[in-house]
Order: C-alpha cells, then sequence, then structure tokens
C-alpha cells in the first residue's frame, strides 16, 4: 500500500511538472528550451510596460504601407519579422518601415519548418536572413520568430550563436486564415495585459481591424512598442 501511495504521490508530481511546462507557453512569460541551457526564447516581457504588435511579412506589401499609415496616426511603433525572399523583393518597403521607427527583425528567408532542420541547416536559414536586412538598412537585427512558431533546439543554438532572441507570442490573432475583422480584434484585445506580444500578419482584415486594436491599447493605458523595448532591450 505504502508502495503505491508513492507512485500515486510521484506521478502527481510529474503532472504538475509537465503542466507547469506547457502553461508558461500558452500564457506567456519568458520561457527556456525544453532541454539544455538556452534562456533565449520569449513569449512575452516578464516586465514589459507596453504591448508589441508583431507582424510577420512575407506578403501584401501594399497592406505594409497602408499599416505603416495606421501606426503613425496612432503614435503607434512596432516589429515587423521579415522573410529574407520578401525583404529582398521590397527593398524600399522595408526601408521604408526602417524610416519610420519600426523595428526589423528577422523572420527566417524562406519560411520553412525550422522545428525538422539540424543546426547548420538552422544557420543557413537564419543567417543570409539577418545580413539582408543588416545591409539594407544598416541596423542590428537582434530577434528571430520562427516561421509557424516551429522551433526545436537547433533553432534556439543557431540562434543563441548569432545573438538573436527567439520571439514567440503570447496572443495569436490568426488573421491569415480567420477573414473576421471582429474576430481579430477580439483576439487582440480581450484581456489584454502589459507585456504581451500580439502575433499579426499584414492582411486586408488586419488592416481594418488595426485602428480599433490600437485605439483599445490607448484607451485601456498601454503603450504600442516594439518587442525590444517591451524586453528592455
Amino acid at each position: 500500500m505504502k508502495g503505491k501511495l508513492i507512485t500515486v504521490i510521484t506521478n502527481c508530481v510529474l503532472v504538475a511538472i509537465v503542466l507547469s511546462v506547457s502553461l508558461i507557453g500558452f500564457f506567456g512569460g519568458k520561457a527556456v528550451a525544453v532541454s539544455g541551457d538556452n534562456t533565449n526564447l520569449y513569449y512575452s516581457a516578464e516586465n514589459g510596460e507596453g504591448v508589441s504588435l508583431m507582424f510577420n511579412v512575407y506578403e501584401h506589401t501594399d497592406n505594409v504601407l497602408e499599416i505603416l499609415d495606421v501606426l503613425d496616426e496612432y503614435g503607434a511603433k512596432s516589429t515587423f519579422f521579415i522573410g529574407g525572399s520578401w525583404a529582398d523583393d521590397n527593398v524600399d518597403c522595408v526601408r521604408e518601415i526602417y524610416r519610420r521607427g519600426h523595428e526589423l527583425a528577422s523572420h527566417g528567408y524562406f519560411h520553412k519548418d525550422h522545428s525538422r532542420m539540424t543546426l547548420e541547416a538552422n544557420l543557413e536559414e537564419i543567417r543570409p536572413s539577418v545580413k539582408l536586412l543588416n545591409m539594407i538598412c544598416g541596423s542590428e537585427i537582434t530577434l528571430f520568430a520562427p516561421p509557424s512558431g516551429a522551433f526545436n533546439d537547433n533553432t534556439l543554438n543557431a540562434c543563441q550563436s548569432l545573438d538573436l532572441k527567439v520571439i514567440m507570442w503570447s496572443r495569436d490573432t490568426i488573421d491569415w486564415r480567420d477573414k473576421d475583422v471582429n474576430l481579430i480584434y477580439t483576439r487582440a484585445t480581450k484581456n489584454l495585459e502589459k507585456g504581451e506580444f500580439v502575433l499579426m500578419h499584414p492582411t486586408d482584415c488586419t488592416v481594418t481591424a488595426l485602428p480599433d486594436i490600437l485605439t483599445y491599447i490607448r484607451d485601456n493605458g498601454f503603450s504600442a512598442v516594439t518587442v525590444s523595448q517591451n524586453l528592455g532591450a
């Protein structure tokens, strides 16, 4: 009987540990790799004072320019995680993002699944995108967001060797799939807290929802800031 009780207690402890790790990823906060000593993975800014709207960009150049105009109107700053293949074809737009005071970050070069890649393959996908963005704007790229949120320890190690923080999100508007302005607004704002990273894309519906999202942020006493500002970097 005593042996069975010990087994039950041990299993409960293990379940609690697994749940606590899972909840970090689901609700936000700084997280670390499942294995190894990586500490360069973030789902939100633990002590952030603002809200960060993150735009992952591989398409819709016209919408990116509209988003810049809306951000200007509200005095908001954002971080644009840019795909290298898109940047190569849209150099002027990348420069315009930077010129207007927003943060440039890497979203890889060809939108690959980093969770299936070796260390060297991760480096080959991430490094060229960083070099290209550096070359276009002469700024130091310090952040990387893996496409589809897919990564492994090789991704974290590759980014650590490149002095990059790996950025995930605390809430996802899923605007690339759900073409619903009201739903995008609700996902971006419901119970919003300081330090959150809000994932978005330059879709038509996002352009339409953005003014209301920024109004909510402003009216609730938040500031729309870049990811690095939120992290205090």
